[in-house]
């Protein structure tokens, strides 16, 4: 792409392509197009780009892959323990015992006549 005309002409056309979710001029010379997208057709494109432009070559494709993410490894839980229970101690109410019975009986005198 010799041009900056021809370049907007290159990025209309993938525009219009199916599947293409981003696009992009790259190279030393700003000579190259990128295109990024899913389920793209190559062929397609370049065909298109050289009825309009007149020249167009594919120099790489690729899938690209998505970045494996780290998985966090599980760390060990912490043992939760319940709060802890506070004794509250129960009033004892003592009870008195009730007073001792004192039985008198009086002893019979010896004497009889009495």
């Amino acid at each position: 792409m010799s041009c900056d005309k021809s370049r907007a002409k290159a990025l209309t056309m993938a525009a219009r392509a199916a599947g293409v979710t981003s696009m992009g001029i790259i190279g030393d010379a700003r000579d190259q197009l990128e295109v990024v997208g899913d389920g793209v057709d190559p062929v397609c494109l370049v065909s298109c780009l050289r009825k309009k432009l007149g020249h167009a070559h594919i120099i790489k494709v690729e899938e690209v892959k998505k970045p494996e993410e780290k998985k966090d490894e599980p760390k060990p839980a912490v043992p939760t323990y319940p709060p802890p229970y506070y004794y509250q101690p129960s009033y004892y109410h003592h009870q008195y015992q009730p007073p001792h019975m004192v039985v008198c009986e009086e002893q019979p005198s010896n004497c009889r006549t009495m």
